[in-house]
């Protein structure tokens, strides 16, 4: 059977994907592979995202920086509706956590005027619920907003399929072959071309490994979430999202409802997650020790995987051992604010061998997001 050509082949049609494909459609003939169904069945499908541009580490913050302005323009005009809307964070501390509320204030004050410090009263004014013994201080962060998820994910493939590009379902990568270009053996067919883009999330080193590439060391996490009814008789719209600074559990308005989590980051082996009952009821246990909420009833729970390489930077260019193999992985818990600027990288490096100017103008090097990262130096 003669393999489908294209410019750019990428496995995985999560949010990474889905951005790289439609920055790279703009440049050449680009099939987007996809194991399931449909695209982004996955991470990005569970993900209870948050815009911050203080969350994560320097890289990670360029990047959510330089994504922001295609979310505030509604994906370029694409997305019918906000993909941004208001929300806010509160780190609170806990009895004992006031050290480590300290150095979060040294970290995030500078990077954003508008972070405040809080004493225990205002906290409690701004998320009533919180029991007054279970609050020192906290910080608060106005300009943290919430992201539609499904909304930046369609707009992507929109705009992907606007610029001619093409999406095969149940097309799980079973095969990487290189002979001056690469094949990707599927269910669906071969599909082949000079470049490959590794956007396949949790299996991205598997993916490599089908290449005949050594792992960058991805760790897979899973995270819980849960959905429970707000307290009778108060107006939680305004909640920010709120969560201890040691990061042991955290909620937020969800649809008129509470989306509670005990922040898990429990190492797994890439799969169709499911949420484990002790974190469920881990979730419920601490939410209730901090705040004066009563849990009765659990509407609705999932899981999602968030994938780490050890720095907790996202490894994104050419990997030095295969000609045209390139990693789009290890976004961990930042794949959607960063979705933009990681597109756009992408098809930047493929195309052009260095980042866009206005990202690297923030500071960012090609280097830091490479996967040469990993692999041995001669």
């Amino acid at each position: 059977m003669r393999a489908d050509t294209a410019d750019f082949v990428i496995v995985g049609g999560g949010i990474a994907g889905a951005a790289a494909a439609a920055h790279l459609a703009a440049q050449g003939r680009t099939i987007l592979l996809e194991r399931e169904t449909q695209p982004g069945y996955h991470s990005t499908g569970r993900s209870a995202a948050l815009f911050s541009e203080t969350y994560g580490n320097r890289a990670i913050r360029t990047l959510s920086r330089a994504s922001r302005a295609f979310y505030e323009a509604r994906a370029d005009g694409v997305s019918e509706h906000p993909i941004l809307s208001p929300r806010g964070t509160l780190l609170y501390a806990m009895p004992g956590q006031m050290p480590a509320l300290e150095t979060m204030w040294a970290e995030l004050s500078p990077l954003d005027p508008s972070i405040r410090r809080l004493d225990p009263g205002e906290t409690r004014r701004l998320v009533p619920v919180l029991r007054h013994d279970q609050v020192e201080a906290a910080i608060h962060e106005p300009g943290a907003m919430d992201i539609d998820v499904h909304g930046l994910h369609q707009a992507y493939l929109r705009l992907f399929r606007g610029r001619g590009g093409r999406i095969v379902t149940e097309a799980a990568a079973q095969r990487l072959s290189f002979a001056g270009t690469w094949t990707v053996t599927t269910p669906a067919g071969d599909f082949a071309a000079p470049v490959v883009v590794d956007a396949a999330g949790a299996w991205a080193d598997q993916v490599a490994e089908l290449a005949g590439l050594p792992p960058v060391g991805l760790v897979p996490k899973r995270r819980t979430a849960l959905i429970v009814a707000p307290p009778p008789g108060l107006e939680i719209g305004a909640w920010p999202l709120t969560i201890d600074v040691e990061e042991s559990g955290y909620f937020k308005p969800e649809a008129g409802k509470l989306l509670v989590s005990p922040a898990d980051e429990t190492p797994v082996a890439p799969c169709d997650v499911q949420p484990d009952e002790l974190d469920v009821a881990i979730a419920i246990d601490r939410l209730t020790r901090a705040t004066t909420i009563e849990v009765r009833h659990v509407e609705r729970k999932w899981a999602g995987l968030r994938s780490f390489v050890a720095d907790k930077t996202p490894v994104v260019g050419f990997d030095p051992l295969a000609e045209g193999f390139f990693w789009l992985a290890g976004q961990g818990g930042y794949g959607i604010q960063t979705a933009e600027a990681m597109g756009r990288s992408a098809a930047a490096l493929i195309c052009r061998g260095d980042l866009p100017p206005d990202i690297a103008r923030l500071g960012l090097e090609a280097k830091t997001l490479s996967p040469a990262r990993f692999r041995p130096t001669r």
